[in-house]
């Protein structure tokens, strides 16, 4: 019980973690189920983003994306991930970065074409 018990607390704090870093980076995030519970994102206020927060020495990476896609709707699903004494990192669908990494390079031949 013990364990079950670190690991929600730890979820918990994982969550707190990576919307503080949304905010520091200018998003206004909070911890999705701190408010009623019913939310089913771990951290909202990215528009068209569903986030799923895991804190976690050992990530089942297919079963963390998989749970992410499921519970996303018709939002980007995002799995945002770190464990101890390392950084965050996000992982998300190739089709998905594809998809915004074609709008960075249009952005950037913009700015090109207007310089």
């Amino acid at each position: 019980m013990t364990k079950k018990i670190n690991s929600n607390l730890k979820g918990k704090v994982g969550e707190r973690e990576f919307a503080k870093l949304c905010r520091d980076n200018g998003y206004d995030c909070r911890r999705g189920q701190q408010y009623n519970g019913i939310e089913g994102e771990d951290v909202v206020g990215l528009p068209n983003v569903h986030i799923e927060v895991k804190r976690t020495e050992k990530l089942k990476l297919y079963d963390a994306m998989d749970q992410a896609i499921r519970d996303s709707g018709e939002k980007l699903p995002i799995v945002a991930h770190r464990k101890n004494n390392c950084d965050w990192v996000v992982i998300m669908p190739v089709e998905a970065w594809f998809e915004m990494y074609r709008e960075y390079e249009a952005g950037i031949e913009r700015i090109t074409n207007e310089n």
